[in-house]
């Protein structure tokens, strides 16, 4: 006669002697359904403590305190800041030299770019639902979108870069009707060989060739920008924005190709949540930085600390300076003290706008 089975053990009858069996324990997601046997837990549970029924397996996801996420969080806030910054000083200083040489119609619209680059992190940290999925697929492409659509058509009109920002969101809806944005919980990634380990990711359905579609109308204005840029390397020196677009798309596309293989490379990790969010975010931030950087932060620098050189260049000579004053006797200029170059004349009205003399006056503002 044999002893009786603990809990959690099956008994395993010995052939021939019915009355004998050994206990045998149910090994891995299966639990104990009866006196005889072990039966499997359903693939979204795990056996609980004693294996005598199945529970759920606990859900998790990216938390705000989690060293993944404080990173990304810490850079997005920082870049915010900087480009909140900025726009403030470009508005405060709207009418004057460095501004409106910027471009400053275009210059606002890659700004907002930017800090969507920025905002995007808070959307892929936050916890998943409906709304933050749909969130995440429209926001995710859009601001870079929007910046190199900018850089792209710096020199033509502000309608065409919103014209690039709707073929990115027409890309986006087609995506909700064939596909709507919608949570899942995904086991595969950390079902684990020991039940107690066992873990499910709650995260938006959407897969990794998904995301990166979602990216690829951005990446290929950053492409054609590139192209753009190294055509442009060559330039005079009077245009003064084509060597900082050159670098800021020349970092940019470095960082993207260390992105990729990272994002890739990390699909069958343990940890592939964590790396590929944080990954995806600070990269997003990188390239927002250099941008913000490169072509915003000296052209702040020289209107908060250098003022006087917020001026505009002159590109006449002293000739025509000299003739330009000699016939405009009754030119008035007012505010010649104003800081950072906002300075504002009045010609007479008998001037013939049409004249040699009033071409030089145009040519001395």
């Amino acid at each position: 006669m044999s002893v009786p089975c603990r809990t959690g053990e099956r008994k395993k009858i010995v052939k021939g002697v019915p009355c004998c069996w050994h206990c045998e324990r149910c090994e891995g997601y299966h639990y104990q359904a009866s006196e005889f046997s072990c039966e499997l837990c359903p693939y979204e549970q795990r056996p609980d403590r004693n294996r005598t029924g199945c529970q759920p397996i606990p859900i998790i996801k990216l938390e705000w305190h989690s060293p993944w996420a404080v990173v990304p969080v810490f850079v997005a806030m920082l870049g915010i800041i900087a480009t909140t910054f900025v726009i403030v000083t470009f508005v405060r200083y709207n009418d004057t030299p460095i501004v409106r040489a910027s471009g400053r119609e275009v210059s606002y619209v890659l700004l907002t770019g930017i800090f969507l680059c920025y905002a995007i992190t808070f959307l892929m940290i936050a916890a998943p639902d409906v709304v933050v999925c749909s969130l995440r697929r429209i926001f995710l492409g859009l601001g870079m979108c929007f910046s190199y659509a900018a850089l792209l058509t710096k020199t033509n009109r502000i309608h065409r870069i919103f014209e690039q920002g709707k073929r990115s969101l027409l890309g986006v809806f087609v995506w909700f009707a064939v596909d709507p944005p919608h949570t899942v919980v995904d086991f595969g990634e950390q079902r684990t060989q020991d039940p107690e380990n066992a873990r499910g990711i709650l995260k938006c359905d959407i897969s990794d060739l998904s995301l990166i579609c979602s990216l690829g109308y951005s990446i290929l204005l950053m492409v054609t920008c590139t192209v753009y840029a190294i055509k442009t390397r060559g330039v005079p020196e009077t245009f003064n924005e084509a060597k900082p677009i050159g670098f800021t798309m020349y970092t940019t596309c470095i960082i993207w190709l260390a992105f990729i293989p990272i994002f890739f490379g990390t699909a069958q990790s343990a940890e592939r949540m964590y790396i590929q969010t944080t990954t995806l975010t600070v990269s997003l931030s990188l390239s927002a930085s250099v941008s913000l950087g490169m072509l915003y932060m000296p052209k702040v620098y020289i209107i908060i600390f250098h003022p006087e050189q917020n001026v505009p260049k002159r590109k006449r000579s002293f000739k025509a300076i000299v003739t330009a004053a000699t016939m405009s006797g009754k030119l008035t200029q007012k505010g010649a003290d104003r800081p950072n170059g906002e300075v504002k004349t009045e010609l007479c009205e008998s001037i013939d706008t049409n004249s040699e003399y009033a071409t030089l006056l145009l040519l001395a503002r």
